[in-house]
């Protein structure tokens, strides 16, 4: 699957989903780095057909009120070490990969991963 991992959420992550074998981009990895602007983002998203993961509720507004991004992964975890959110994510990847097959917006809590559409 391919992912776009916005600012508020470590590179580390992007490192993680890559190791899992998705195709990764994080926005320091865009030509604006971390000033890239949620059009931009959601722009990249569209063109290159990636799932957004993002901490970022203006993310959640987008989807529900324009309909972007087409798939989201919302981290709604509060704030958590870097250890910690690995320890959510990788033993959910192939899940959370599972859950955007079908649906366009998967959120990952500290206790759960909901499948909203």
């Amino acid at each position: 699957m391919k992912f776009l991992v916005d600012a508020q959420l470590p590179r580390r992550l992007a490192y993680r989903l890559r190791d899992a074998g998705h195709d990764v981009v994080h926005t320091l990895d865009l030509p604006a780095e971390n000033r890239t602007t949620d059009t931009d983002i959601l722009d990249v998203a569209e063109s290159d057909q990636r799932v957004i993961v993002t901490k970022d509720a203006d993310f959640v507004d987008s989807f529900f009120l324009a309909g972007r991004p087409e798939k989201l992964l919302l981290i709604s975890t509060g704030n958590i070490t870097n250890a910690e959110l690995d320890g959510l994510l990788i033993p959910n990847v192939e899940k959370i990969v599972t859950a955007l097959s079908g649906n366009r917006l998967v959120e990952l809590t500290r206790t759960a991963l909901i499948v909203h559409i």
